[in-house]
């Protein structure tokens, strides 16, 4: 059985998703307020937060912030501001999906089964034949332990931007379309929605190129997609 948290401000939106997810055979716990969810995770394990953005006390993205420092649960951002801003700013800071209120409970179950099938079979893959130190200039990736350093300096990346580096590093000479980064990271269909590719792609370069307007270790093909630098 799957425990989730969610982090919700509305009582009555929080009961509803508690009561259907509850049905659906997982552990819900709520959290009204940001440093609630705070305190909450600090002292148990989920395997999935739901994450409201306007809370008080403390912010969904403040909270997020912090979350990512030391976890890479998965989090499904649920909130009304549905700009593209709003969703590039969410999946920016370590969301793996984002769904905007209102929203039907099957879409959420739907979403919500998807990122934990994703991140256990993730966890269990088996590594036959794959060492399990790769390097790369000077980044360095660990495929059993899943920690990245640079330099010598831990990288934290999430999930997601896991996949993306991990993804680059085992096709070293191979230009990788969108299509089949989509594919192979998110494991769905491509619907040519550049903007969560992009999102993720840029927040990658942050934490690993020496510059990020100038990036060294995933080169833009422009018109095909992107492929690891050569060094």
């Amino acid at each position: 059985m799957n425990t989730l948290l969610l982090v919700e401000d509305d009582a009555a939106i929080s009961e509803m998703v508690q009561t259907y997810l509850t049905n659906e055979g997982f552990t819900v716990v709520p959290a009204f307020t940001g440093q609630e969810a705070v305190q909450r995770f600090a002292t148990d394990t989920y395997d999935l937060v739901l994450l409201d953005l306007m809370l008080p006390e403390l912010n969904g993205m403040d909270f997020l912030l912090s979350l990512r420092k030391t976890s890479y649960v998965p989090v499904i951002i649920m909130s009304a501001k549905n700009s593209e801003s709003d969703k590039a700013v969410g999946l920016g800071f370590g969301a793996d999906d984002y769904i905007t209120k209102p929203f039907s409970m099957i879409e959420l179950l739907a979403r919500v089964k998807a990122a934990i099938r994703r991140t256990t079979q993730y966890k269990n893959a088996t590594l036959p034949d794959v060492p399990a130190i790769v390097r790369i200039h000077e980044i360095e990736m660990d495929l059993h332990s899943f920690i990245v350093k640079k330099k010598d300096q831990v990288i934290h990346l999430t999930s997601k931007e896991w996949k993306l580096l991990k993804l680059f590093i085992e096709n070293p000479k191979k230009v990788m379309t969108k299509e089949q980064i989509y594919y192979s990271v998110w494991e769905d269909h491509y619907y040519g929605d550049d903007h969560v590719i992009n999102v993720h792609m840029s927040r990658l370069r942050e934490k690993i190129e020496d510059d990020p307007a100038k990036p060294l270790y995933i080169k833009t093909v422009w018109g095909i997609g992107y492929k690891l630098g050569e060094f």
